[in-house]
C-alpha cells in the first residue's frame, strides 16, 4: 500500500477528491482545505493499494495536478484497518504483482546519474574481481558482483526504452560506458602496480584457473543465464523484492568479465581479453532484452486487468 500526499489548487481540489473517492482501491481519504502553503492549495491524503496506484497517479497527472501542486508517495509498511482490507479485496489483481510505473521510472532514473559514488563502486568492484581472477577465487568474484552498481543503469535503460525516454536511455548508456571504461583503466593500472611490487604475475593469469575460467569462455549458457537474470532482476525491482536482486547480481558476470578484460589486457593476453569482452557484451545485451521483455509482459498484463475492471464497473 502507498500513502499519497496531494497538494491540489483550490479550483482542482473537488476533481481530485472525486477521482480518489471513485477509486475502489483508495481508502483513508482526508481533505484539509487550505492547509498547504507552498505551493498553496488543499492538502489531500489517502492510502491506495499498489494494484490501484498506477491508475490513480495517471488520473492525477491527467488532471494536471503537478503543474500547480504536487504529488508524493510513500510505502506503508503496516496498516491495521478493515477499510484497507476492503480496498485490497475490491481492487483488481494482486498487490504483490502490481507495477507502479511512475515509481519504477523514479527509482531507475536515480541510477542513471554518473556520480562519484557510482564510479568508485564500479572501480572498486572491478579491481576486486581482477584480483579474484588472478587468484582463481570465486569468493572474491561473488563479492565484486555484489558491490558492482551496474544493474541500476541496465534497469533504467530497459525502462527508458519501454517509455521512449531518450534522455534516460542516453544517461544510462553513458553511465555504463564511462563506468566500465574507468573501471577497466583503473584495474589495468592496479594490476601493473601489484605486479611491480611482486604480489601478482602474468604466470598467475596463464595458469589453470578451473574455478573462474568461465568468465572468459562464453557459451550458449551465458545467454541463458543473462536472460534469466534480466527477468529476475526486473521483477525484483517492479515487485519490490530486493532480496531477489542480490541473487541476480551474483549470477551475472558483467563486472568480473570487465575485470578479466583489464587484467588480460594488462599482460597482453589478447585472446583471453577478447573472450571476456564477448562475455561482457553477451550479459549486457541479454539482461536488457530480458528486462525489456519482462516490462512489456507486465504492461500488457496490467492493461488487460484494468480493461476487465472497467468492463465490470460499466456493466
Amino acid at each position: 500500500m502507498l500513502h499519497l500526499r496531494v497538494i491540489a489548487p483550490a479550483d482542482q481540489s473537488a476533481a481530485v477528491t472525486e477521482l480518489l473517492t471513485a477509486e475502489p482501491g483508495v481508502t483513508h481519504l482526508v481533505v484539509l482545505p487550505g492547509a498547504a502553503r507552498q505551493p498553496p492549495g488543499d492538502l489531500i491524503q489517502c492510502d491506495v493499494v499498489r494494484e490501484s496506484a498506477d491508475s490513480v497517479l495517471h488520473g492525477l497527472q491527467q488532471l494536471g495536478v503537478e503543474a500547480r501542486g504536487g504529488v508524493a508517495a510513500d510505502d506503508v509498511e503496516l496498516t491495521i484497518s478493515a477499510a484497507a482490507d476492503r480496498a485490497a479485496e475490491e481492487a483488481p489483481g494482486s498487490g504483490a504483482d502490481a507495477v507502479v510505473w511512475d515509481e519504477i521510472a523514479a527509482k531507475t532514473g536515480e541510477q542513471t546519474e554518473l556520480s562519484g559514488t557510482y564510479l568508485v563502486l564500479i572501480i572498486v568492484a572491478t579491481m576486486i574481481a581482477g584480483i579474484g581472477v588472478l587468484l582463481d577465487q570465486p569468493i572474491l568474484i561473488v563479492g565484486a558482483m555484489v558491490v558492482g552498481p551496474e544493474f541500476g543503469p541496465l534497469a533504467a535503460l530497459c525502462v527508458g526504452l519501454l517509455r521512449r525516454r531518450v534522455g534516460t536511455v542516453l544517461r544510462s548508456v553513458q553511465a555504463l560506458v564511462v563506468g566500465f571504461l574507468a573501471a577497466m583503466v583503473a584495474t589495468v593500472l592496479s594490476t601493473w602496480a601489484l605486479t611491480a611490487v611482486g604480489l601478482v604475475s602474468r604466470e598467475m593469469l596463464l595458469a589453470e584457473r578451473p574455478l573462474t575460467d568461465f568468465i572468459w569462455r562464453p557459451d550458449a549458457l551465458s545467454w541463458v543465464v543473462g536472460l534469466l537474470a534480466g527477468v529476475a532482476g526486473m521483477l525484483s525491482l517492479t515487485s519490490k523484492k530486493s532480496g531477489s536482486l542480490v541473487g541476480v547480481l551474483i549470477s551475472v558476470t558483467t563486472v568480473p568479465a570487465a575485470a578479466n578484460v583489464a587484467v588480460a589486457g594488462a599482460y597482453g593476453v589478447w585472446d583471453e581479453a577478447g573472450g571476456s569482452a564477448l562475455q561482457l557484451v553477451i550479459n549486457i545485451v541479454a539482461i536488457v532484452l530480458a528486462g525489456l521483455l519482462t516490462l512489456l509482459v507486465q504492461q500488457f498484463w496490467w492493461w488487460n486487468v484494468s480493461r476487465r475492471n472497467r468492463r465490470r464497473a460499466g456493466g
